[in-house]
């Protein structure tokens, strides 16, 4: 068994941060960093790219609804053209950053509202994908598992990586249980090792009756913004390990 860790980062803006990215850079495989939109800034941008740099973790892009105030978690009905047109911007500026500091980006995973609208509306789930196809062919597109959004990747001719979460828990039909409900967010990091093992050893997301969605899984998502993130994203880490599971980058556990 195999998979990658990856967490959000580079989300403060000017002089406010936002989440322990120094203690998740010396724990996850992979860094979804924020361009500007939902988050971010050219200073915090260039600053995080180097820290990925720096400790050998892969950086990926983290497009988001342009909405400071929302943090990129507020819906925004915009078209097709729109949103391809807004990850072309914010993934092409995260491109000339890396570019910059001599790094390379290796994925795109949208953020928030964002990523879950396009999880179940095709029309913005192609418009992402050709997004990134448009920019760079080779980039790997990190999407949910099961989701419209993999599809999408997948029809579009991305390597498309497949995401599930630690800390979520999961419906009948794939998607992620809704935080208004009960049970929606595991709190117990070793739930979520329980969880992420019992998904790898099905091959697939397991629903609550048992019944096993079939599907790849590469990468795991361990929240950043919390207050104990980077501990909780350690023994979900160890817990892996200890199972038998190698953690590494998105291309030795897409391989």
């Amino acid at each position: 068994m195999k998979i990658a860790l990856n967490a959000d980062m580079g989300e403060g803006f000017g002089p406010w941060p936002m989440g322990d990215d120094a203690g998740l850079l010396a724990i996850v495989n992979t860094a979804n960093i924020a361009c500007g939109g939902h988050a971010g800034d050219p200073m915090t941008m260039r600053a995080t790219v180097r820290a990925a740099k720096a400790a050998g973790v892969e950086i990926g892009a983290h497009p988001g609804f342009p909405d400071l105030q929302g943090f990129g978690r507020r819906e925004m009905r915009l078209s097709a053209a729109e949103v391809e047109a807004l990850v072309i911007a914010q993934t092409g500026a995260m491109l000339g950053m890396a570019a910059a500091e001599g790094a390379r980006v290796v994925h795109v995973k949208p953020h928030g509202a964002l990523n879950n609208m396009a999880c179940r509306e095709d029309a913005l789930a192609d418009a992402i994908a050709r997004a990134v196809k448009a920019l760079d062919p080779a980039l790997v597109l990190l999407a949910p598992a099961t989701s419209a959004l993999f599809r999408a990747g997948e029809r579009a001719g991305l390597r498309t990586a497949a995401e599930i979460f630690a800390d979520r828990s999961y419906t009948e039909t794939g998607a992620l249980t809704p935080r208004s409900q009960p049970h929606a967010m595991i709190h117990d990091p070793a739930d979520s090792v329980a969880q992420i093992l019992r998904f790898l050893r099905a091959g697939g997301l397991v629903a609550p009756s048992g019944a096993v969605l079939a599907t790849p899984l590469h990468s795991v998502c361990v929240h950043g913004d919390g207050p104990n993130a980077a501990a909780i994203a350690a023994t979900v880490r160890d817990g892996l390990a200890a199972a038998g599971v190698r953690l590494g980058g998105l291309a030795a556990a897409m391989g």
